[in-house]
């Protein structure tokens, strides 16, 4: 819950030194009014029916179940809850509020620089739905933090800076579910993400290691415990950066590790005599039984390492509330950090909400006495004006993706696009001989048309009327323009093919096939991406390679075979301008003869690199990005039955009956 503070760096109405933004409680029978009143201020009345009961015999009121009603305390002394400001009560029951002006880079920089704990992590938070545009670039340099840790197995992870250990990084990637339905698919994709993660990073990181990578889901609980156990585990200063709209508020709910104090121990692991024989005796199976035992061995080998833990390392509660030296400038108004909350194993967490701009300032909340707290940090700003600016204000809740979808598949021909929401984005082949396929993984309205029609709706000058309304805003078609050419340049045979390629069906390797698939995916942010497709014949003249033996020096074969390639090409040149001078024929025209065989193949290998294009518009030609492809195509739809699990047959098919009920003779 964010508090009413005294903050000169935010330029917000919301947080201004005038304004009472803390709404007056209203008291409800749960919340007494008059906690603590004295004894002799009670009515005449309560003494009179307290002085009747203690005349009565106790056994009487044993009967009439009031026994005890004289001893108890009128009133209750619970402290009364957080108060809430205007601002936090129209998020939560209206779903209103203005966002704040988003902190530079270099404002998270100087406030996490006034941490007053030794050890500092910080949780990059990236959203999965149109990952890796979330993430932010150059955070290593302008946090000032150690670079990512590279494949080298002597690379350093850990830097130091006058006795403080520098802060590292570790990436989170929240709202996995929208990624694919089951925890394994997801689970399926870590090396997929990392691919895109090294490729988003640049060059300097292409090879990063990339073991601080976690996909996440706060809504399904997914990782979201292993990532509860690490920020107890390193203690210290946990900071949430990540740009706006990520899902940094609600990741910190579900990882934020309540109700454990300084000496929290992990009581399910720890097992009787008794239940471990009946985990035993209850394995039906050998590999049930195998399994129960790598359970128990695996937390008797954790007690163990609890018992010879070292107990310097062991954060003990503190004895005395004293003033820390961390603590004396608590009240600087030019102080970037919040006050310290006192410490609750329960506390009030911050606000969830899809509108940007949620958090205001930061939210420090400790856990585990004083093992560490955990500091959500405002949104960074995405592409300023934000996508939300085009859009009619109705239709602001459209743009975030709040539930996986199950795409349909588009089909674009020679002459026709796709538009977004009426018009919001619009996707046009560039190479026009190629038909497309496009799989829209966004929560707005999908339409294909023929590119005129759709021109004409994003410029807002149509006066045709879509089924669906367009959620442009008005007076903004001026404003759309190319945001680039996209290629698909990444080879997706191997999995769009379907059975062709299947290891259970056709078993065909995509080389040996006379076509290509290419695809790549292409991002909106803050909304989702589209999976965009397209098949290519082989040239004319192609023949397959077919299978081809492995061989352990097949490399320094190669290299001896490149290598008297290009001493050969030499002699044939020279033998072929040897030949021309001889019979006084043109130079030119003896090499092409020559070099014929060798010219044809290498505008196969030009082919090769001869993608597909797409065309994509957009409101300043911003908003849009491109990645490698997820191909989640492969896992969307309706669920697909074999036909042994079919209860009952398929309905026939209507064209051969039809077919038998015409008269004989008829056209």
């Amino acid at each position: 819950m964010m508090r009413p503070r005294k903050i000169h760096q935010l330029q917000d109405r919301y947080l201004e030194r005038a304004r009472d933004v803390v709404r007056p409680l209203r008291f409800t029978n749960k919340m007494k009014r008059v906690p603590n009143i004295p004894k002799d201020t009670a009515t005449q009345e309560d003494h009179v029916y307290e002085k009747a009961l203690n005349n009565v015999d106790p056994q009487l009121l044993g009967e009439l179940g009031i026994a005890e009603e004289g001893k108890q305390v009128p009133y209750d002394n619970d402290p009364p809850p957080t108060p809430v400001c205007d601002r936090c009560h129209s998020l939560l029951h209206h779903r209103l509020g203005s966002p704040i002006h988003h902190p530079t880079v270099d404002a998270i920089q100087q406030t996490i620089a006034e941490s007053p704990h030794r050890r500092n992590h910080i949780y990059h938070v990236v959203d999965a739905a149109d990952f890796p545009l979330s993430i932010v670039p150059n955070l290593q340099s302008s946090l000032r933090i150690p670079k990512l840790r590279t494949q080298n197995r002597r690379a350093k992870h850990k830097g130091w800076v006058a006795n403080d250990r520098i802060a590292e990084v570790s990436f989170i990637i929240t709202r996995a579910d929208l990624l694919a339905p089951k925890k394994e698919q997801v689970d399926a994709l870590m090396p997929y993400v990392r691919d895109v993660l090294r490729d988003a990073l640049g060059r300097q990181n292409s090879n990063a290691r990339l073991g601080n990578v976690r996909l996440v889901s706060a809504k399904r609980g997914w990782w979201t415990k292993q990532v509860k156990e690490d920020i107890w585990d390193r203690g210290g200063a946990g900071w949430m950066v990540g740009k706006v709209n990520v899902g940094k508020s609600n990741l910190f709910e579900a990882v934020f590790p309540k109700g454990r104090g300084a000496d929290y121990q992990d009581v399910r692991k720890i097992r009787s005599a008794a239940e471990r024989e009946a985990m035993l005796s209850n394995a039906k199976t050998l590999d049930e039984l195998v399994q129960v035992q790598r359970q128990l061995a695996e937390e008797d080998a954790e007690t163990e390492r609890l018992k010879i833990k070292p107990q310097e390392h062991l954060h003990q509660p503190p004895e005395e509330l004293e003033e820390t030296p961390e603590e004396e400038d608590i009240d600087d108004p030019d102080s970037l950090l919040p006050p310290p909350q006192p410490f609750t194993p329960y506390p009030v967490l911050p606000i969830a909400s899809s509108l940007p701009g949620t958090t205001a300032s930061p939210i420090r909340i400790p856990f585990g006495q004083n093992r560490g707290e955990l500091i959500d940090l405002p949104g960074l700003a995405r592409t300023t004006p934000g996508l939300e600016t085009f859009v009619q204000p109705s239709a602001h809740d459209d743009l975030v993706m709040k539930n996986r979808i199950n795409s349909e598949r588009y089909t674009l021909k020679p002459g026709q696009s796709l538009i977004l929401g009426g018009g919001l984005i619009r996707i046009t082949p560039v190479t026009q001989d190629l038909v497309f396929l496009v799989y829209p993984f966004v929560p707005i309205h999908p339409h294909v048309t023929r590119t005129e029609k759709a021109e004409e709706y994003q410029a807002q000058t149509s006066e045709r009327q879509l089924q669906t309304p367009p959620i442009l805003a008005p007076n903004v078609g001026s404003k759309i323009h190319s945001a680039g050419k996209f290629q698909l340049k990444w080879d997706v045979t191997k999995k769009i093919a379907g059975p062709v390629t299947s290891p259970v069906a056709g078993k065909m390797k995509p080389e040996n096939l006379p076509f290509r698939i290419w695809g790549t995916d292409i991002l909106i942010e803050g909304v989702g991406w589209v999976e965009v497709s397209a098949q290519m014949r082989r040239p004319q003249g192609w023949s397959p390679p077919g299978l081809v033996k492995k061989d352990p020096n097949q490399a320094r074969l190669d290299r001896q075979a490149r290598l008297q390639a290009e001493a050969d090409r030499k002699q044939r040149k020279f033998d072929a301008l040897a030949r021309a001078e001889r019979e006084g024929r043109d130079p030119e025209e003896v090499l092409e003869e020559e070099f014929y065989e060798e010219n044809k193949r290498a505008l196969m290998e030009q082919w090769e690199e001869d993608y597909p294009e797409i065309e994509v518009f957009s409101p300043l030609g911003k908003f849009v990005g491109q990645r490698r492809p997820m191909c989640a195509s492969t896992v969307s739809g309706p669920k697909q039955i074999s036909s042994r699990e079919r209860k009952q047959r398929p309905r026939r098919s209507m064209v051969s009956v039809k077919r038998q009920r015409k008269p004989k003779g008829a056209d």
